[in-house]
């Protein structure tokens, strides 16, 4: 960090806005410090490892850590590239969080339908035909609510269509994802040049969810910015997210889906319908993932674009398998996948002590989400009928 930094001798880190309850000042912090906190604290930590293996819940803590340490350490040197380079961490949290917002919202869907034994590879297309037809509601009715009823039931009946060839007809489910996608890819990049490249004014004109301040709890600082000034779409997520980790395991339903993804034979002898189960879980799915369309179009843009999710649901997907197909986890890699993205912005604006081509900073959050799923597969365990439609004998 000291040898190959920039001009600058410092890095400042800014926490606070001017109308939070109270000021955290701002932190200048010498790339020789950053690199003997954000370099020292990973060291005694491997070494620690050496000498002691981690067990327990120490080694997440330790990882985390090291985690934590190499980005800030990364930031300290990125912000010597520029004299009076300031760094609004508060900023890049937030940023983050809103880029992970479909992320996490195409996870959900992947849980509930991978759960009960249903491969969701088709959250892409379920996310796509949903951001579509939330604008194209939404601009027709005129009304951001009716835009994502709109994209809710999409979302589902693509998750029905999933559904019937997995479950009915026993498609593999692999391909049938593949095959959905590149359906609802052609359809919506037909329906926009048809539609509403020709009159985006009547097709392809909603509003756009605006910030909702939560009182007191928005002027927190760094907490308020992040949690509290945000649309009903991202409000909407946290419900989402509590809601599917207590039903999950917490709740009837929960257990049955988790026996149906488990063991479908011994769920079927006491007398849960098990193709009945995935089928309803699949439109579920289909709904979240078509919520996560709707945060793209009309909850953040303001408009349909062409392939507009870009890889949000595979990245949805590798959140699943890193998360190890639970909504805590899952959420917390999501947020990861959506950081790499927030953070290749900020490199582009702030720049790098040694020249980066663009091209490689616009190919970092895929790049992280290959190195990750790499490193998790076959440490993980996926649901043990994940993916085997079930024929009562």
């Amino acid at each position: 960090m000291t040898v190959w930094r920039g001009p600058a001798d410092t890095t400042t880190f800014r926490f606070s806005d001017s109308g939070d309850l109270f000021k955290i000042p701002d932190t200048p912090i010498p790339a020789w410090l950053g690199a003997v906190l954000f370099g020292g604290v990973p060291l005694a930590l491997g070494v620690l490892a050496l000498t002691r293996p981690l067990t327990g819940r120490v080694k997440p803590l330790a990882i985390s850590a090291v985690v934590l340490c190499g980005i800030l350490g990364f930031l300290v040197w990125c912000g010597t590239a520029q004299a009076d380079t300031t760094i609004d961490l508060t900023g890049l949290l937030a940023n983050t969080l809103f880029l992970a917002i479909p992320l996490i919202l195409g996870a959900m869907a992947g849980i509930v339908s991978e759960r009960s034994g249903v491969i969701n590879v088709a959250i892409e297309g379920q996310m796509l035909a949903s951001a579509f037809m939330a604008a194209m509601v939404a601009t027709l009715v005129g009304s951001l609510l009716v835009g994502v009823l709109g994209a809710l039931v999409t979302g589902a009946l693509v998750g029905a269509l999933l559904a019937v060839f997995a479950i009915r007809y026993l498609v593999n489910q692999v391909v049938l994802g593949v095959v959905i996608n590149l359906l609802v890819l052609g359809l919506t990049n037909y329906l926009y040049s048809s539609l509403m490249q020709t009159d985006a004014n009547t097709f392809n004109n909603p509003k756009v969810f605006q910030p909702i301040a939560i009182p007191v709890l928005s002027d927190i600082p760094v907490l308020g910015r992040l949690l509290f000034t945000a649309n009903l779409l991202v409000y909407a997520t946290y419900v989402v997210v509590t809601l599917v980790h207590v039903l999950l395991f917490h709740s009837r339903w929960g257990l049955r889906t988790r026996a149906v993804g488990e063991h479908p034979k011994a769920a079927d002898t006491l007398g849960i319908k098990v193709n009945r189960l995935r089928f309803t879980n699949s439109l579920w799915a289909g709904a979240l993932a078509g919520m996560a369309g709707a945060y793209l179009s009309i909850g953040s843009v303001g408009e349909f674009g062409a392939n507009m999710t870009a890889g949000r649901g595979f990245i949805a997907l590798a959140a699943v398998i890193f998360g190890r197909w639970t909504p805590i986890g899952s959420v917390g890699a999501a947020m990861l996948f959506a950081f790499c993205t927030a953070l290749r912005t900020l490199l582009s604006i702030i720049g790098t002590p040694v020249s980066i081509p663009s091209e490689v900073l616009s190919m970092l959050p895929y790049l992280v989400t290959i190195i990750v799923v790499a490193g998790v597969v076959g440490r993980v365990r996926p649901p043990a009928a994940d993916g085997i439609p079930y024929t009562k004998s």
